[in-house]
């Protein structure tokens, strides 16, 4: 596992444990904000072990309010040592501390396979988003991502990722060229 990888992942159990330590209301709304952050992640590095953990994130984000507090309990246990074994590099037994949460979450909610499948959406459509502030349409980044324009265009339409792009070349620097490519004059 690279190393920046191993740093932010680390970083995100970290907070998971933070947030959850203490059981209270306000755990739901900072697991999303958790959650949303990790699939950030999923867009830049496209990593196997980041996907996971931004897997393992939402899916604790869906089944909190449903968790049964014996399992609450195995489950924060459960972080906590796979943050210490992945702090050591014991790699193996992180591997197997990541099975067994995601044993945890399925005894509430079997869908997380249907969390990956949204977790890669999110995912195609903030990378796509980033693309259409680098200058491409959104029909361009849509088609690039494999999404549909109506999907980008939702959440691009919320950022300022529509806003972003500024021509260089002067307008009427830009006509002499059409021009001149088409055979006009001016």
């Amino acid at each position: 596992m690279k190393e920046v990888l191993r740093k932010e992942i680390v970083k995100d159990l970290n907070e998971a444990i933070r947030i959850l330590q203490t059981r209270d209301a306000q755990d739901y709304e900072e697991l999303k904000r958790l959650s949303d952050e990790a699939i950030e992640h999923v867009a830049l590095y496209k990593d196997l072990d980041i996907i996971s953990i931004t897997v393992l994130l939402y899916s604790i984000y869906k089944i909190l309010l449903c968790i049964k507090d014996d399992d609450y309990t195995l489950l924060l246990d459960e972080l906590t040592s796979a943050k210490h074994n992945l702090e050591n590099r014991k790699f193996g037994a992180y591997n197997s501390n990541i099975k067994r949460l995601f044993t945890i979450i399925q005894k509430c909610d079997a869908k997380v396979k249907e969390h990956l499948q949204d977790v890669m959406q999110a995912s195609r459509i903030k990378k796509g988003t980033v693309l259409v502030e680098k200058g491409l349409s959104i029909g361009q980044a849509a088609g690039l991502m494999g999404l549909s324009n109506w999907d980008l265009q939702q959440y691009a339409s919320k950022t300022r990722a529509l806003n972003s792009h500024h021509e260089t070349i002067p307008a009427t620097k830009r006509l002499a060229i059409a021009l001149k490519f088409f055979g006009g004059s001016q």
